[in-house]
Order: C-alpha cells, then structure tokens, then sequence
C-alpha cells in the first residue's frame, strides 16, 4: 500500500468521532489519486464505462457494465436476482438515477490502489472506505460530505467502518464491487 500522508498537518479528532481503537482508524494512511491518472489502463476503462452509465441517467446502461465481467459484481451482501431491477429497488426513486447519482459521486471522489502485488489488489472508490476517519483533513472532510450525509458519517465513525457505497477494481478492469454495508 502506498505509505504517502496527504493528510500531513490533520487536526485532531473532532468531538463525536470514534476511538483510535477503532478498526477504521488502525488503517495506514493510504495516497488518494484523483480521475483516471495512474490507473492502468483496463482500471481506467472500466471506470470510464461505469461513469457513462451513470451519466446516462439510464440504469439499464449498467446491464451491459455488469455483465462484461466474468462473474456478476457484488452489489449486494445478500443474494440478489437481476441486477437491474435490485438497482432500481435499492434507489429512493425506484427507477436507478439516484442509485446512478450515487455512483458518479462514488466515482468522481478519489481512490486508493490497495494490497499492491498481492491477490487481493484493487483500485477502490470513494477512498475514504480505506481512510482512517480520524487522519481525514478539514478539506478531506468537505469532499467526503459530498458523497454521504454528516449524520451517515457519524454512524460510520461510531461504527469504525465506512458502510456507505464503494466501488472496487481489478488491476485487471473487472468490476469486483458496487456495495454498500459491511
């Protein structure tokens, strides 16, 4: 993992937030990225056709995402029949644009590249699912409030896990995950 510290100079842990025995805060400082510089090519390729899709306001353009991996990604942490019609159910519209709102967000945040040369490698969005909540700066802070709510950060930090969507990649461009939970 990568040992750089963007969060060099970070303020102290604000009231509310969770204890530095918390799973989420024993995490190393990991060297977000931002857009599509430095990721391999087939990473880059498939968060481009993910970003489409949810530019599209289309939910059905993630069929053809979804089904160019080998095995259908996890999008749930329990057994799910068709892909589509679980994003539609699980969006607040019952038609998929704010599950696809969602994912451009999840998307446009930054990244992490996660457990390099080992098996489990993965390019991940947002990263703040492998940030320590309490190495987050004032601005970190700022940029993670666009993709969740303060009240979904606080039960998150009390929790000591992020729980909310994230997005993870293969070295190899497979879609591994589109999840929300734990």
């Amino acid at each position: 993992m990568d040992e750089a510290d963007p969060a060099e100079g970070a303020d102290a842990p604000e009231q509310g937030q969770s204890s530095e025995a918390s799973p989420q805060n024993q995490l190393p400082v990991p060297e977000v990225h931002y857009g599509s510089e430095g990721l391999p090519a087939p990473v880059a390729r498939m968060r481009d056709q993910l970003l489409d899709a949810a530019r599209s306001g289309d939910v059905e353009r993630m069929r053809m995402v979804l089904e160019g991996n080998e095995m259908m990604p996890t999008l749930s942490l329990a057994e799910i029949g068709d892909p589509i019609e679980f994003l539609k159910n699980s969006s607040g519209d019952g038609q998929g644009q704010e599950i696809l709102a969602i994912l451009l967000d999840v998307m446009e945040a930054g990244w992490v590249h996660v457990d390099a040369g080992t098996p489990q490698e993965m390019y991940i969005w947002p990263y703040f699912a492998r940030y320590p909540f309490d190495k987050l700066t004032p601005a970190q802070k700022v940029e993670m409030y666009r993709v969740v709510t303060a009240a979904d950060f606080a039960e998150m930090d009390a929790y000591g896990a992020w729980l909310f969507y994230r997005v993870g990649i293969g070295p190899d461009g497979t879609l591994h995950y589109f999840v929300a939970g734990e």
